[in-house]
């Protein structure tokens, strides 16, 4: 590990090395506890805060700078998970993880860049996809951090448990019931291809209003959440059963003004479709697609977990 010097010391200082070479995995690691960028980051920049609270001398005693961050961060969450029931009760409807668009979509200033955004920094694979964070967030928060530390960023069952105040036999039991929740949520993987074309075939249907395809692309006990966050109008309560899908969405497209256009696009690591309205961004749908049928579409309207979407 490289170090750089410590202002007005002329030696080491890790915790300068530990902010290029462990923020990117400490912001993956948030975001996936968190299901909120935006939380993720703050988590991140609490945790810098703590290390340049400390004297020079106890930096210096901490023997591996990344797994003390590692150690805070993971804290920081959990503290944030406990109080995150209470802080949604006051929320207005469904609450949904923030969706990330791919790179190349994102809002992000020059590569480089100290405006840098710190979705660049999250890597989209199977721990990030809509359906995953919603099962995450169904967890108690010690479950979660255990899982993820240990079964997504591979820390040992010891290390888990200096951040949730268990003993590592008592984490790796957390870490199992999460798993046991996984595997029972989660159908059998369909390829990504497949799926992209199921939404590509849901995308024709709707926008030809065409409510008997839409029906044979829905499972018949799917369901539809949406978030607005009491900032865009959505349907404050889930709506359950395909068919009953397939008429809301065809009167959504009834009742559609202005030069909407929907698009194909990633969302999560996962096919979605965008809303643009005049050119911005204003809906973000993802979906969970077993076998030829869609299970879950989850709808976000939320202006502020859309800030990181471009309009292409």
């Amino acid at each position: 590990m490289t170090t750089q010097s410590r202002p007005g010391h002329g030696r080491p200082d890790p915790g300068l090395d530990a902010i290029t070479s462990e923020r990117g995995q400490l912001i993956n690691i948030a975001y996936r506890l968190l299901g909120s960028l935006a939380e993720a980051e703050d988590a991140v920049q609490e945790t810098y805060a703590r290390w340049y609270a400390m004297s020079p001398q106890q930096q210096d005693a901490i023997r591996s700078p990344g797994a003390w961050l590692t150690t805070v961060t993971g804290r920081i969450c959990l503290n944030l998970l406990g109080s995150a029931r209470a802080r949604r009760e006051t929320y207005v409807g469904e609450w949904i993880p923030e969706p990330l668009p791919e790179r190349t979509e994102r809002s992000t200033g020059r590569p480089g860049g100290a405006t840098a955004d710190p979705a660049d920094r999250v890597t989209l694979d199977e721990s990030v996809n809509l359906a995953f964070l919603v099962v995450l967030d169904s967890m108690t928060p010690a479950e979660r951090v255990a899982f993820i530390l240990h079964d997504v960023f591979c820390h040992s069952f010891a290390e888990v448990a200096e951040i949730v105040g268990r003993t590592p036999a008592a984490c790796r039991q957390l870490a199992s019931s999460a798993r046991r929740r996984i595997r029972a949520s989660q159908p059998s993987a369909t390829p990504a291809a497949h799926r992209a074309g199921i939404v590509r075939d849901f995308k024709q249907a709707w926008e030809a209003k065409d409510i008997d395809a839409l029906i044979g692309l829905l499972d018949p006990d799917a369901t539809a959440i949406a978030d607005g966050g009491g900032l865009a109008v959505t349907f404050l309560r889930p709506i359950e059963g395909g068919e009953q899908i397939a008429h809301a969405w065809i009167e959504i497209a009834r009742r559609r003004t202005g030069a909407m256009t929907f698009l194909e696009r990633t969302v999560n690591g996962q096919p979605g479709l965008v809303a643009q309205q005049d050119g911005v961004t204003v809906t973000v749908y993802a979906f969970d697609v077993a076998g030829d049928r869609i299970r879950r579409i989850w709808v976000v309207r939320n202006p502020e977990k859309l800030r990181r979407w471009t309009t292409g």
